[in-house]
């Protein structure tokens, strides 16, 4: 049966939008210190690759995989290259070079305001003004969060350009997955996302010399948390709320990160929080409200703001 999209109707989806944002930032975190002593493509592809492995095998054994149509194993892919390893390249790139976490996140964040501006012509659905209000006001209070981060002295202004290839990817994903129904569950679905990835992280690795991994314990822990929280749990419950709460809530969500990832780097790395810092949190919290309530009092209104029929086909969980 069909859920209305963009209401936090239970605990279980409250509780998993928390994991959400909690789990997104967190591989902010592990990449600005992992990458302190090991190359961003070394990262990525033993992130990937032991979690691709066990996927396969997983959906081997259940035989899930074998009915995945090849029509469909070639969207999903697409999906895939642009959502992880896209994305996680770039954001990579941008620790590396030099870019504060929380800065980085701030940038992706903004990520909500390109989806807000194309959802209407590119999906058919509707944002009204409330949440228009909503998104603009955690953009306003994620530049306050990662203001002081900002250290262009330090870095080529050139670098701000990959957490904004970065964020360009999640979008293009986000959309193709939104515009390609389907009725894969999110487990095959991530076990095609990670395998993509894994293969292109690999061959990135092997053209740059980078491939082999160091042999400290402390980077296979770091490899065992990236896999866990923000492969696993992040991208999981990425694609679980895209279904279950609607686009515009799951990108409103997003702005929580950015605060997140500047309380983690506070806590972790020594990044100062200020008075600014905190009113920053203020708006983001304030911003998401207002999006939330835009999307109950729509979900409300059926009348004024239908879903169309191409988009209530996906609005199933899986």
């Amino acid at each position: 049966m069909s859920r209305q999209i963009g209401v936090l109707g239970s605990m279980l989806t409250v509780l998993a939008a928390i994991g959400f944002v909690l789990s997104w930032s967190s591989g902010f975190i592990i990449a600005a210190i992992a990458t302190v002593d090991v190359a961003p493509t070394t990262l990525l592809v033993w992130r990937f690759v032991p979690v691709a492995i066990v996927l396969l095998v997983l959906g081997a054994l259940t035989g899930t995989l074998r009915a995945v149509p090849r029509a469909e194993w070639r969207r999903q892919s697409l999906i895939g290259l642009c959502a992880q390893f896209g994305y996680c390249v770039f954001v990579y790139a941008a620790v590396a070079a030099g870019i504060a976490a929380g800065t980085t996140a701030l940038i992706d964040a903004v990520q909500p305001l390109v989806v807000a501006t194309l959802v209407g012509p590119l999906l058919g659905l509707r944002v009204g003004r409330g949440q228009w209000g909503g998104l603009a006001l955690g953009a306003l209070g994620v530049v306050l969060v990662v203001h002081t981060q900002m250290d262009s002295a330090t870095t080529a202004p050139l670098a701000y350009a990959f957490p904004s290839l970065a964020m360009v990817c999640l979008v293009v994903a986000t959309f193709l997955e939104r515009r390609s129904p389907t009725t894969l569950s999110v487990r095959v679905r991530m076990t095609i996302y990670v395998t993509v990835t894994a293969g292109a992280s690999a061959l990135l690795a092997f053209l740059t010399g980078t491939l082999m991994p160091p042999a400290a314990p402390v980077f296979w822990l770091q490899i065992a948390l990236l896999a866990i929280v923000p492969t696993l749990a992040a991208y999981g419950l990425y694609w679980w709320l895209l279904r279950r709460v609607g686009i515009t809530t799951l990108n409103a969500l997003l702005f929580l990160v950015a605060p997140a990832t500047a309380a983690a780097g506070f806590l972790l790395l020594g990044e100062p929080i200020t008075a600014l810092t905190l009113t920053g949190f203020a708006l983001c919290g304030a911003g998401v409200a207002l999006v939330l309530v835009g999307e109950t009092r729509g979900a409300s209104a059926p009348s004024r703001n239908a879903v169309p029929e191409a988009d209530r086909a996906t609005q199933n969980t899986p």
